[in-house]
């Protein structure tokens, strides 16, 4: 058995190790490198931002939901003095409340048009199209609520909907509701949704089982999400976009993916959700923002795999690329008799560093594919023209270039 002082003094073993130290070290200037993607996803994902904050975000539809105010009593104590002494009684006051109604049935149909928006090099995904939305609101039931229908305030009575981003809408919107057109005024009444938009109806929601109907013209990016808020939820949808991700706590029951675009069709049931479908202010039902959100179904716009998250994907096989040539090197000094100095293999291995660095270059302005191809390229001539002086001759040089370019 050799003595470990023994094995330390094989000079194959000294390269060895000198090699993979090597190898090692080498892995800094690829982590430079990733640092220069990292920096250049940030400022592609700022300009993605930038394009949409002035075209229109992730859109979020939730509604329409019919609110009506009420009145209520209660009893409290109040202290009155008499005689010019304080009287505790017990008063009768009256307050106004909110009763929420959700639809019985929802159905939403629409085509959006998607198309690219460039801001220097970078390019991001965007939509605009119309959504149809149309149903049927139940009969209003009061004595399930608990409340006298004499304490209805019907003026008051709202139609709302929250919409994310309603800067694609063109001209007034208006509802219609039991057979009467309402436009509706910015901003949304639905609790935890601010944006939107409401119509005052009126006695219009008096009728048993008033139908709706809404268009709604979008722009938006990324997604298109939606509420089950009927108690059936048809959705219809399709694009000419090829690559979708459905997604939410609701899948299609109905998809057709193809290279011109896709078409989806959902079937939800209010089982699907954690609300009622009719509550109070008062009672604390009435549908929380929370529970809402959790229950959004919809589809988002994926962009093919970018050119940046594949030079990242790339690197993290730079200690793989590194150590087959080192290997390659090793055993042409081993079965070949040659020497050849550890600075040779750094600067080898500085020019397999530098092919990432190229390929990021290069992929920011043509196709990734032809981008790695120049990159190997390059890198590969680099490297062999440079082992052609040491290696002791061309074919060995051939046979390094065959292993670079495999």
């Amino acid at each position: 058995m050799r003595h470990p002082s023994g094995i330390l003094n094989d000079p194959v073993t000294l390269k060895l190790v000198a090699v993979g130290v090597l190898s090692l070290a080498l892995l800094i200037p690829i982590s430079l490198v990733r640092s220069v993607i990292d920096e250049r996803i940030e400022w592609r994902n700022e300009a993605v931002t930038d394009i949409t904050s002035t075209w229109g975000g992730s859109q979020t539809l939730v509604g329409p939901v019919l609110l009506v105010p009420y009145r209520y009593r209660y009893r409290t104590s109040k202290d009155e003095v008499v005689d010019g002494k304080t009287v505790r009684r017990e008063v009768v006051e009256t307050a106004v409340d909110t009763a929420y109604f959700l639809p019985d049935e929802l159905k939403i149909a629409g085509e959006l048009h998607p198309s690219r928006l460039y801001r220097g090099i970078y390019e991001a995904v965007v939509y605009s199209g119309r959504l149809d939305l149309s149903g049927r609101f139940p009969a209003l039931d009061w004595e399930g609520l608990k409340i006298d229908p004499a304490d209805v305030i019907w003026d008051d009575a709202v139609l709302s909907i929250g919409i994310s981003d309603l800067r694609g809408a063109k001209g007034a919107l208006s509802v219609k509701l039991g057979g009467n057109d309402f436009v509706m005024l910015p901003g949304s009444k639905v609790p935890g949704y601010a944006k939107g938009a409401h119509a005052q109806v009126g006695d219009a929601a008096k009728g048993t089982g008033a139908a709706f109907a809404l268009a709604v013209d979008l722009n938006g990016s990324t997604h298109v999400r939606f509420a089950p808020l009927g108690v059936r939820n048809l959705v219809a949808l399709k694009s000419a976009w090829p690559d979708p991700k459905f997604e939410g706590s609701s899948l299609p029951v109905e998809r057709e993916v193809s290279h011109e675009g896709f078409s989806a069709k959902w079937d939800v049931s209010y089982y699907a959700r954690n609300y009622p479908q009719f509550s109070t202010e008062r009672g604390g039902g009435r549908p929380d923002a929370s529970a809402v959100n959790a229950s959004l179904f919809g589809v988002r716009f994926l962009t093919s795999v970018d050119s940046y998250r594949n030079v990242e994907r790339a690197t993290k096989y730079g200690i793989l690329f590194i150590a087959i040539t080192f290997l390659v090197f090793f055993l042409f000094e081993v079965l070949a008799a040659l020497r050849i100095h550890p600075v040779q293999y750094a600067f080898v291995g500085l020019a397999l560093c530098l092919f990432f660095l190229v390929l990021l270059s290069l992929s920011e302005f043509i196709d990734f594919r032809w981008s790695y191809l120049a990159a190997a390229a390059m890198s590969t001539a680099m490297i062999v023209l440079y082992g052609r002086k040491f290696l002791g001759g061309g074919r060995r040089a051939v046979v390094l270039g065959g292993e670079l370019a495999a």
